[in-house]
C-alpha cells in the first residue's frame, strides 16, 4: 500500500541527520534531536494538512530559522501561526520568526491553510537550521552565505531536493524564495536536473523587513505565480 503524503514527510524528517563537516563557526541544528515535542507537533501538522495523496507544487525556501521550522519542524512556521492558524500548540517553545508572519498573511489570502497546502508543500533544500558564532552569540546562517559552508552541505542539498521531488511534487515548475537562493538553486538543478523550470519570488523575510508598505503588492505577486 503505498504512503500517503503526510507519511512520507514524516518518515523523511523521522531519518533527517546531517552528519558532514562543516567550515569553523558553523553549526547545524536538529529540531527533532534536540526537542521531542518538535516530532510531535510535526507529525500533527502533516497528519492534519497531508494525509492523502494529491500532486502539490513545490515553494523552495533556502534553510529554516532557528525560530520558525528551526524549533517547529514546519517551514516558515513558527509556534505563534502554528498554534493560530494550524490549532497545533506547542507547550516547550514560544517563538516569532519574520518570514511567517508573511507566509501566513499570503496563505490566508490564498483561500486559508486547509486549500493553500492540499495545493503547495514547502521546504529547503537544506532542510535543517543552519547557526554561525558572531560577537554577540550565535546567528542565523544561510547555506550560500560562506563558500566553504556551501561546498560542504552541496550534495546533501541536492539529495534532499531529490527525496523530496519523490513526493509526488510536481516537477514543471517549483517556487524559489529569495533571488540569492535561486542562483544556487539553478545550479544545483543544472547538475541534478530535478525539475523545468523555475519561478523565483522575493524572500518573506526581505519583503516583512524592507518592502513592508508595498506587502500586499508582494502577496498578490505570489498567489498570482502559484495559482496559475
Amino acid at each position: 500500500m503505498n504512503k500517503t503524503f503526510a507519511e512520507q514527510v514524516i518518515a523523511f524528517n523521522e531519518y533527517l541527520t546531517y552528519s558532514g563537516e562543516l567550515p569553523e563557526g558553523f553549526v547545524v541544528l536538529n529540531p527533532y534531536l534536540d526537542n521531542p515535542e518538535t516530532m510531535e507537533v510535526m507529525q500533527k501538522f502533516y497528519h492534519k494538512y497531508y494525509n492523502d495523496s494529491h500532486k502539490r507544487k513545490f515553494i523552495i525556501g533556502i534553510n529554516p530559522s532557528r525560530y520558525g521550522a528551526g524549533v517547529t519542524g514546519v517551514p516558515f512556521t513558527d509556534t505563534k501561526r502554528l498554534e493560530a492558524v494550524c490549532g497545533i500548540k506547542m507547550e516547550s517553545a514560544r517563538t516569532h520568526e519574520v518570514s511567517s508572519v508573511f507566509i501566513y498573511d499570503m496563505i490566508e489570502d490564498y483561500g486559508g491553510a486547509d486549500i493553500f497546502y492540499k495545493e503547495m508543500y514547502i521546504n529547503s533544500p537544506f532542510p535543517l537550521a543552519i547557526v554561525k558564532k558572531a560577537k554577540k552569540g550565535w546567528v542565523n546562517a544561510n547555506y550560500y552565505d560562506d563558500k566553504k559552508l556551501f561546498e560542504a552541505v552541496k550534495d546533501f542539498m541536492i539529495d534532499s531536493l531529490k527525496k523530496h521531488m519523490s513526493l509526488n511534487l510536481d516537477p514543471s515548475e517549483v517556487f524559489i524564495l529569495g533571488k540569492k537562493n535561486a542562483d544556487f538553486i539553478s545550479s544545483l538543478n543544472k547538475e541534478a536536473k530535478l525539475f523545468d523550470r523555475m519561478t523565483v519570488l522575493e524572500h518573506p523575510r526581505y519583503i516583512q523587513q524592507y518592502k513592508s508598505k508595498e506587502k500586499q503588492l508582494y502577496i498578490d505577486k505570489y498567489i498570482l505565480a502559484l495559482k496559475k
